[in-house]
Protein backbone atom coordinates (compact mmCIF):
# COMPACT_ATOMS: atom_id res chain seq x y z
CA UNK A 1 0.00 0.00 0.00
CA UNK A 2 1.16 3.51 -0.69
CA UNK A 3 0.90 6.33 1.86
CA UNK A 4 -2.41 7.61 0.47
CA UNK A 5 -3.98 4.13 0.68
CA UNK A 6 -2.66 3.71 4.23
CA UNK A 7 -4.13 7.11 5.15
CA UNK A 8 -7.56 6.20 3.75
CA UNK A 9 -7.55 2.79 5.44
CA UNK A 10 -6.41 4.19 8.81
CA UNK A 11 -9.03 6.93 8.71
CA UNK A 12 -11.75 4.38 7.88
CA UNK A 13 -10.84 2.28 10.95
CA UNK A 14 -11.00 5.26 13.31
CA UNK A 15 -14.21 6.52 11.66
CA UNK A 16 -15.84 3.13 12.28
CA UNK A 17 -14.48 3.11 15.85
CA UNK A 18 -15.94 6.58 16.57
CA UNK A 19 -19.31 5.63 15.05
CA UNK A 20 -19.38 2.53 17.26
CA UNK A 21 -18.48 4.64 20.31
CA UNK A 22 -21.25 7.16 19.58
CA UNK A 23 -23.73 4.26 19.29
CA UNK A 24 -22.57 3.04 22.71
CA UNK A 25 -21.70 -0.48 21.52
CA UNK A 26 -18.88 -1.05 23.99
CA UNK A 27 -18.56 -4.78 23.19
CA UNK A 28 -17.99 -4.07 19.50
CA UNK A 29 -15.19 -1.61 20.33
CA UNK A 30 -12.97 -4.51 21.46
CA UNK A 31 -12.58 -5.74 17.86
CA UNK A 32 -10.93 -2.48 16.79
CA UNK A 33 -7.86 -2.98 18.98
CA UNK A 34 -4.74 -5.03 18.30
CA UNK A 35 -3.97 -7.46 21.17
CA UNK A 36 -1.05 -5.28 22.38
CA UNK A 37 -2.69 -1.89 21.74
CA UNK A 38 -1.95 0.89 24.20
CA UNK A 39 -4.10 3.82 25.36
CA UNK A 40 -2.20 6.62 27.09
CA UNK A 41 -3.78 9.47 29.04
CA UNK A 42 -1.36 12.08 30.36
CA UNK A 43 -1.86 13.93 33.62
CA UNK A 44 -2.35 13.06 37.25
CA UNK A 45 -5.89 11.69 37.24
CA UNK A 46 -6.57 8.30 38.84
CA UNK A 47 -7.02 6.98 35.26
CA UNK A 48 -3.87 8.62 33.85
CA UNK A 49 -1.18 6.32 32.52
CA UNK A 50 -0.85 3.71 29.82
CA UNK A 51 -3.32 0.87 29.49
CA UNK A 52 -2.31 -2.15 27.40
CA UNK A 53 -4.54 -4.50 25.44
CA UNK A 54 -8.28 -4.38 24.77
CA UNK A 55 -9.08 -5.93 28.16
CA UNK A 56 -7.24 -3.27 30.17
CA UNK A 57 -8.49 -0.46 27.92
CA UNK A 58 -12.15 -1.49 27.87
CA UNK A 59 -12.51 -3.43 31.14
CA UNK A 60 -10.41 -1.20 33.42
CA UNK A 61 -9.66 2.23 31.95
CA UNK A 62 -13.05 3.02 30.40
CA UNK A 63 -15.11 1.69 33.36
CA UNK A 64 -12.93 3.64 35.84
CA UNK A 65 -13.91 6.84 34.05
CA UNK A 66 -17.52 5.98 33.22
CA UNK A 67 -18.25 4.76 36.77
CA UNK A 68 -18.02 8.36 37.96
CA UNK A 69 -20.68 9.52 35.49
CA UNK A 70 -24.41 8.82 35.39
CA UNK A 71 -24.56 6.31 32.47
CA UNK A 72 -27.88 7.45 31.01
CA UNK A 73 -26.63 11.06 30.94
CA UNK A 74 -23.57 10.32 28.79
CA UNK A 75 -23.36 11.67 25.26
CA UNK A 76 -20.58 11.48 22.69
CA UNK A 77 -20.51 13.98 19.85
CA UNK A 78 -18.05 13.18 17.10
CA UNK A 79 -16.43 16.25 15.53
CA UNK A 80 -14.11 14.87 12.86
CA UNK A 81 -10.86 13.24 11.78
CA UNK A 82 -7.58 14.31 10.24
CA UNK A 83 -5.31 11.55 8.94
CA UNK A 84 -1.86 11.05 7.51
CA UNK A 85 -0.45 7.59 7.01
CA UNK A 86 -1.00 5.41 10.08
CA UNK A 87 -1.85 8.37 12.33
CA UNK A 88 -5.37 9.69 12.74
CA UNK A 89 -6.40 12.63 14.92
CA UNK A 90 -9.94 12.26 16.25
CA UNK A 91 -11.93 15.04 17.88
CA UNK A 92 -15.07 14.54 19.98
CA UNK A 93 -17.02 15.87 22.92
CA UNK A 94 -18.03 13.86 25.95
CA UNK A 95 -20.86 15.17 28.08
CA UNK A 96 -22.61 13.81 31.11
CA UNK A 97 -23.62 14.32 34.69
CA UNK A 98 -21.00 13.40 37.27
CA UNK A 99 -22.22 11.28 40.17
CA UNK A 100 -20.88 14.07 42.40
CA UNK A 101 -23.46 16.36 40.75
CA UNK A 102 -21.38 18.48 38.40
CA UNK A 103 -21.85 18.76 34.65
CA UNK A 104 -19.04 17.15 32.66
CA UNK A 105 -18.48 18.81 29.28
CA UNK A 106 -15.18 17.69 27.83
CA UNK A 107 -13.56 18.36 24.47
CA UNK A 108 -11.28 15.43 23.58
CA UNK A 109 -8.52 14.88 21.06
CA UNK A 110 -6.73 11.60 20.48
CA UNK A 111 -4.03 10.48 18.11
CA UNK A 112 -4.71 6.94 16.93
CA UNK A 113 -2.07 4.75 15.28
CA UNK A 114 -3.57 2.11 12.97
CA UNK A 115 -1.65 -0.84 11.54
CA UNK A 116 -3.03 -3.73 9.53
CA UNK A 117 -6.60 -2.58 10.15
CA UNK A 118 -6.35 -2.43 13.96
CA UNK A 119 -5.74 0.35 16.46
CA UNK A 120 -2.28 -0.18 17.95
CA UNK A 121 -1.91 2.99 20.03
CA UNK A 122 -3.94 5.94 21.26
CA UNK A 123 -2.69 9.09 22.98
CA UNK A 124 -5.66 11.02 24.40
CA UNK A 125 -5.66 14.67 25.41
CA UNK A 126 -8.33 16.62 27.28
CA UNK A 127 -8.72 19.15 30.08
CA UNK A 128 -7.59 17.06 33.05
CA UNK A 129 -8.29 19.91 35.49
CA UNK A 130 -11.95 19.92 34.41
CA UNK A 131 -12.09 16.13 34.81
CA UNK A 132 -10.38 16.32 38.21
CA UNK A 133 -12.72 19.00 39.61
CA UNK A 134 -15.97 17.62 38.13
CA UNK A 135 -15.56 13.85 37.79
CA UNK A 136 -12.92 12.97 40.40
CA UNK A 137 -13.93 15.54 43.05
Amino acid sequence: MNKQEITVASKAVVQAYMETLVKGDMDALRNFFAPDATWTLAGDLPVSGTWTGPDEILDEFVPAMVARLVPESMEFEFEGLIAEGERVLAEWNTRGLARAGGRYDQHCLAIFTVREGRITAVREYFDTLHAKTVVFA
